[in-house]
């Protein structure tokens, strides 16, 4: 196959499970492939990213320094050719321009929820432009949910649980597992899918079956027949989601979302916005602070993306960020003996691991579904989910051992709830497509295709177990250019803002919770010392006592905690 052919491997999709689903997974703890056709899953939420090892740092070839972000991105391959939002632009202040008077004094008609299993939740929908530079243009309805303050309401408290593709009202149904009742009781809970997200003029491509088929879809990592599948597979889902949402794919953007979410603080009768993200949402939450300063109220971005780094850093980072976790996965289940089914020393047992997935390429393990195999792209992608928390790992270990004495049933299991597919084959959401839609306009990529190639070889050799699903240009057939550079954010004016990062985050690395702290002009920056992706509601209480008296007595926490 021709370089540039390989150097491209569409879709590859950036790793940032939304908090539900690792919650989905553990069973809700109370707060206190080959190279799949699809590259990595994405847990059912961003391209988000990972890293947080000591070996991010490329040649000057590259542009990451030990930071995980760009020292001058001149002085680095030239990126992808980048538009303008239909969200940026905009003369003066929306909420006082009487063109968008209309959005601005919706009132929320609440009324039962349909599909969503919390007591108490409420849902509706608020009405935004479809292109915010050309309000008549159309517009689109946005999803919105709450739980009511279990006691005297001081306001509401904006949530979003990661993604791009996760569902903000589907996410309400964890709240009682991740909020702390303290919190609950003060602020009512609202969550809503952002444009482009489940509800929300969904970007829609593959039907289930054909999403069955893209999702298990398998070839050797890194091979040419892989590279061939993948682009196969690329084009199939680029050219579904032209014909089916292809008025709505150039204004899914996170600056779009953003402007959204203003009109959702209005329409909640607030002055400022309060607000929760984690992962993917950190993004969300800092392109808001950048937008409306003075209107950021109590805000915790955690597990933060790092806004001034390209596509292919995110890239970089998540093949490191998973093979640190795959290392400690590995080490932990040799410390738990013959519970583990891995056997040796840590390099012998880490090798038995990557021979167990090639094996599956080849030769993919029945399950209890005599219609689904458990193929190389799907056990990949339920390992990936499990290296989110470290409380699964002990279903991880079982779900291999199964796995590795021939019944691929556990693993396709985890794999179906990390893709949020239900046993009648539908799928809950949108979220395997949504993520694509979203990142490939947020986040360009290095256009030099043999440089793209050079830095995919590159991360296969040193991540050998999610590096070769993770190189290349993901976004290279995706019909709609970028639509964002990659810069920092100062948010000058907003603050304090409290920022988390996890030293072991296998999908944010810590160091780009210190960079996106250190970027904005009021931040301060509190670490969790452990391993998985976010803290607030799984610390263990460290991190939820400094959140909780930020958001209940605007204590602000002190800079540089650690627990």
């Amino acid at each position: 196959m021709a370089l540039a052919s390989r150097a491209r491997r569409p879709l590859t999709r950036l790793a940032a499970a939304a908090a539900a689903t690792v919650l989905l997974l553990s069973g809700c703890t109370d707060a206190g492939g080959g190279t799949g056709a699809n590259g990595a899953s994405d847990g059912g939420s961003s391209s988000s990213s990972a890293d947080g090892g000591d070996t991010g740092t490329q040649d000057d070839q590259g542009t990451q320094d030990d930071q995980g972000t760009q020292d001058d991105q001149s002085a680095g391959p030239a990126l992808q050719e980048v538009g303008e939002s239909a969200a940026m632009g905009i003369d003066g202040d929306p909420a006082s321009d009487p063109a968008y008077e209309t959005y601005y004094s919706q009132q929320i008609q609440w009324g039962a929820c349909e599909g969503i299993e919390v007591d108490g939740a409420e849902c509706g929908t608020i009405t935004v432009p479809l292109q915010w530079n050309d309000p008549g243009a159309g517009d689109i309805d946005i999803a919105v949910g709450r739980i009511a303050a279990t006691g005297r309401s001081e306001g509401s408290l904006v949530i979003n649980p990661g993604g791009p593709g996760g569902s903000g009202v589907n996410f309400l149904e964890s709240v009682p597992y991740l909020i702390s009742q303290g919190v609950r009781a003060q602020y009512d809970m609202v969550g809503f899918d952002p444009r482009g997200v489940n509800r929300s003029a969904p970007v829609e491509c593959l039907d289930d079956a054909e999403t069955d088929e893209y999702l298990a879809a398998t070839g050797e990592p890194g091979s040419e027949d892989g590279d061939a599948l993948a682009e196969e597979w690329g084009t199939r889902v680029v050219e579904a989601c032209e014909a089916n949402s292809g008025d709505v794919l150039p204004y899914v953007d996170t600056y779009s979302a953003a402007r959204d979410m203003d009109v959702l603080r209005a329409a909640l009768g607030s002055e400022q916005l309060d607000y929760l993200g984690y992962s993917y949402g950190t993004y969300l939450g800092a392109s808001y602070a950048d937008l409306y300063p003075e209107r950021v109220g109590h805000f915790v971005l955690d597990g933060a993306l790092d806004p001034s780094i390209s596509m292919n850093e995110f890239s970089a980072g998540q093949a490191e960020g998973f093979e640190h976790a795959t290392d400690a996965f590995v080490a932990d289940c040799l410390n738990a003996g013959e519970e583990c089914p891995l056997r040796g020393n840590a390099a012998e047992a880490k090798q038995q691991l990557l021979n167990f997935f090639a094996g599956v390429d080849e030769s993919p393990l029945t399950t209890t579904d005599p219609d689904r195999l458990l193929t190389g792209a799907l056990a990949r992608s339920a390992f990936l989910v499990l290296l989110y928390e470290d409380s699964l790992w002990q279903m991880g270990r079982e779900a291999l051992s199964s796995a590795m004495s021939g019944d691929g049933a556990p693993l396709l299991n985890i794999a179906d709830l990390s893709s949020e597919r239900s046993a009648d084959g539908t799928y809950r959401t949108n979220a395997t497509f949504a993520i694509s839609a979203v990142n490939c306009l947020d986040h360009p990529g290095v256009a030099d295709e043999q440089w793209v190639e050079q830095e995919a070889e590159r991360l296969a050799e040193l991540y050998p177990t999610f590096g070769p699903m993770l190189g290349g240009q993901g976004c290279a057939l995706w019909p709609e250019e970028p639509v964002r550079e990659p810069a920092p954010i100062s948010a000058e004016g907003a603050g304090p803002i409290v920022v988390i990062g996890t030293t072991g985050d296998p999908a944010t690395p810590y160091q780009w919770s210190e960079s996106l702290a250190s970027q904005l002009d009021d931040a301060v920056l509190l670490t969790h010392q452990g391993n998985g992706h976010t803290a607030y509601g799984r610390s263990g209480g460290c991190i939820e006592e400094q959140v909780d008296a930020y958001l209940l007595q605007d204590t602000v926490p002190e800079d540089g905690f650690t627990c």
